[in-house]
């Protein structure tokens, strides 16, 4: 597919409302989330740090995607973690959003599905954690796993490192620190947001016409004003970082044609040259209804190097706008949309993130890892497990 795609070109079909997860899905376009109590801390960070720079001063991190599968994953999508892991050896794992799909009828299928994906990091002893995206709870009128519930689950591994923050929306809000090589000062911030699941169908009494997802809100974009300031408060001077949720803002949409209001080839080609964009857009954006002030936040507080999505599988673009890199991970999972006919799981991957404190503002690189790279079947047909298998803990 070309790089430089019209706003008005078709995208791959989505299918958003999964399998046996389409009911409970329309179910749940309703108002803002409310903010679970359970195992919360102010910060979202209530477990000690085991994340440190090496004594070479870098650090490693890897973005999964959209492994959105059910409890018989496709073994595909078990060999391009595990062969990334293994090639990339990373310090820390985000699984950023769409971890599971919609398909599952009980809750022992919901868990199933999950240890598929995080068993890898388990076995190799990464640290790691999740946002939720829009289809991780779509099978919650069926298997009682809500978001909650499912990061109680995971909360059982034992090299899991989330949490979430208390009082504020969503259930995966949260800032892990990377120790400095230098002390025990925090070197760098890995912030992982919820951005929610979807639209409600009218707002204010009118119709939302087109279905769109829900949104940052704005106690989210304040809890990062205010917790950005305590670590620049600790660390004396602004702590540097990448942020990490499923959906993406407008500002994605914006970069990729360099203006709110254009979308050309013409525009985009400008855009690519002004913002340093590389990597492909096979979909528009599917952003939420309105803009959360997440990224003007951000720039204000001028500590955020990157911010980074996925949701839409088949782009995998990033560029720096105005001084902060917007980009996608590719989807990691065989079981869901990709590309058309053969080519449907070209673009089946993940990001790698390379930080070295030696380097100005920390963040070195960022790159891509596809399946391809790594001897995986492309082949469109589906290779799900013959039995799930068995549970890292109960």
């Amino acid at each position: 597919m070309p790089e430089n795609v019209p706003e008005t070109t078709a995208r791959p079909g989505r299918r958003h409302l999964l399998g046996a997860g389409a009911a409970v899905a329309a179910a749940a376009l309703a108002p803002a989330r409310s903010a679970s109590a359970e195992t919360r801390s102010s910060t979202g960070a209530g477990r000690p740090s085991r994340l440190a720079f090496g004594g070479d001063g870098t650090f490693r991190v890897v973005q999964f995607n959209d492994t959105q599968d059910n409890h018989r994953t496709d073994v595909r999508t078990i060999q391009l973690i595990e062969r990334t892991l293994d090639r990339e050896r990373p310090g820390f794992v985000v699984i950023n959003g769409d971890v599971i799909n919609g398909d599952m009828t009980t809750a022992e299928q919901v868990r199933q599905a999950l240890n598929h994906v995080v068993l890898p990091m388990e076995e190799r002893r990464i640290p790691w954690a999740v946002t939720f995206g829009n289809h991780d709870e779509d099978s919650a009128g069926a298997t009682g796993m809500t978001e909650p519930r499912i990061r109680r689950f995971l909360s059982g591994y034992r090299h899991y490192v989330g949490n979430t923050a208390n009082g504020v929306s969503g259930d995966s809000n949260q800032v892990l620190t990377v120790r400095s090589s230098r002390g025990r000062r925090e070197g760098f911030a890995l912030w992982l947001l919820d951005s929610g699941r979807y639209s409600p169908e009218t707002i204010a009494g009118q119709p939302v016409e087109e279905y769109t997802y829900e949104t940052i809100h704005a106690d989210q974009v304040a809890w990062y004003r205010r917790t950005s300031q305590e670590l620049q408060g600790r660390a004396g001077d602004p702590v540097p970082g990448l942020m990490f949720f499923h959906i993406p803002l407008w500002e994605f949409r914006h970069m990729w044609f360099g203006s709110p209001t254009e979308a050309t080839e013409e525009s985009h080609a400008k855009a690519a040259a002004k913002h340093g964009i590389v990597g492909e857009r096979n979909e528009r954006e599917y952003t939420a209804q309105f803009n959360p002030g997440l990224f003007h936040a951000a720039l204000e507080r001028g500590d955020v190097r990157g911010m980074f999505c996925g949701h839409d599988h088949v782009n995998d673009y990033v560029g720096n706008y105005f001084g902060i890199q917007l980009g996608y991970g590719p989807g990691t999972g065989f079981g869901t949309y990709g590309l058309e006919g053969d080519a449907v799981h070209r673009m089946r991957g993940a990001r790698v993130f390379d930080l070295d404190e030696h380097h100005p503002g920390v963040l070195k690189s960022t790159r891509t890892v596809f399946a391809a790279d790594l001897g995986i079947d492309l082949s469109p047909a589906p290779q799900p497990l013959g039995t799930p298998k068995p549970l890292g803990h109960r």
